[in-house]
């Protein structure tokens, strides 16, 4: 099937819809525009059409996307913040000792133990957490595209049901792209490191510059490996969700799809993730300087010698600004690109498979020229759309 972005035929070789081909000024050769019974044409999507789909969807549906959201990482704060002040109250008194030793006074050995097994503690806690409310919102941004691109209604209990069932395998699916992306390329840049460490001898003073040297040799050479995997498995989370796959289908689904189209999917995924994290920053920025004002006002009145309890109160207000902010960015930061990545899930499908005129009839579109023959490849046939 041909890889451009017009609206080409599909892989059988006919009209992408109905027996009329698209293509032409309107008017010739019976030209019809594509079908579009929700926010993307069903045919070969362009650029814009992603990010229109994309926008249109936050739109549409910004209840279902925005405040589930916020209800899973305003979940997950709320847990580590409870997990914060159980750890304060258990080691606090550590914590305020050692936060007031002066330069020239070692901690205690007890002080110290507590405060790393604490801190571990909540690390590991943060990572599950983040795992549990990443997965869940890998999850429930393509339930939704998957209703937006029929122009169906999407319901929070629905969606939240079919996020939730497909969580386990969505995170498994994260881990297994991690761990094919960032282990190999880890393991080869310490072994690197560890055998230039080995031959020369530190002593001399250049063991340091020769070891940062091969650091980044070694990042240059793994790094285009690591691109290369994550946008060949950049579908697979979308994949668990539309065609409820196992984490290891899915990758494999997700390489065969991207096949022939990597360098497009690369660029697109670049220039979304970039523009995700700008505005994820732009959005920070309010909340830092209004979370600086109470901290500057509160800071007159601590004196010359404040407490570690009086500066923690004080900075209170800007460790809360922080956190709002982060999550808001993050909102923003992860829904967008998954959007984004849903909706060219749907267009290699439409390219490779010719699903437009599934999707059509998924949606009620009434054909131009008779019903399309059956059968039609899941999910979109039958009722697993």
């Amino acid at each position: 099937m041909t890889q451009d972005a017009g609206w080409g035929g599909g892989a059988q070789g006919g009209a992408p819809y109905g027996g009329v081909p698209y293509g032409g000024p309107p008017g010739w050769g019976g030209w019809v525009p594509p079908p579009k019974p929700g926010v993307i044409p069903l045919a070969p999507l362009r650029l814009g059409d992603l990010l229109g789909g994309a926008f249109a969807t936050m739109g549409r549906y910004a209840k279902q996307l925005f405040g589930l959201a916020a209800a899973l990482y305003g979940g997950g704060a709320l847990v580590m913040g409870f997990a914060v002040l159980v750890v304060y109250g258990a080691v606090g008194d550590s914590l305020e000792r050692v936060a007031e030793l002066g330069y020239d006074q070692e901690p205690a050995t007890g002080d110290i133990s507590a405060l790393l097994i604490s801190g571990g503690v909540l690390v590991l806690l943060g990572i599950a957490v983040m795992l549990v409310v990443s997965g869940l919102m890998y999850a429930v941004v393509p339930a939704v595209v998957q209703e937006a691109v029929l122009g169906r209604p999407a319901g929070f209990v629905a969606v939240w049901r079919r996020a939730w069932a497909s969580l386990v395998p969505v995170m498994g699916t994260l881990f297994l792209t991690a761990l094919v992306t960032v282990v190999p390329a880890v393991l080869l840049l310490v072994g690197l490191i560890g055998v230039t460490a080995a031959s020369f001898s530190t002593a001399s003073g250049s063991g340091g510059a020769v070891v940062l040297t091969v650091a980044i040799l070694g990042v240059l050479a793994t790094g285009p490996l690591a691109i290369w995997v994550w946008v060949k498995f950049s579908l697979a989370p979308a994949v668990v969700v539309f065609e409820r796959t196992g984490p290891v289908t899915a990758l494999r689904r997700s390489s065969r799809l991207v096949r022939g189209d990597w360098w497009r999917l690369f660029g697109i995924l670049l220039l979304v993730y970039l523009m995700a994290g700008v505005a994820g920053y732009f959005i920070q920025l309010p909340f830092m300087f209004l979370g600086m004002f109470p901290t500057m006002i509160g800071s007159t009145a601590l004196g010359g010698e404040p407490s570690f309890t009086a500066f923690l109160a004080v900075m209170g207000g800007y460790f809360v600004a922080l956190l709002l902010g982060q999550m808001v960015s993050q909102i923003v930061s992860t829904t967008f690109p998954q959007l984004v990545v849903s909706l060219l899930y749907v267009d290699r499908r439409i390219r490779t498979e010719d699903l437009g005129p599934a999707l059509a009839e998924a949606a009620g579109v009434p054909p131009q020229q008779g019903p399309y023959p059956p059968p039609y490849p899941p999910p979109y046939g039958g009722a697993q759309w």
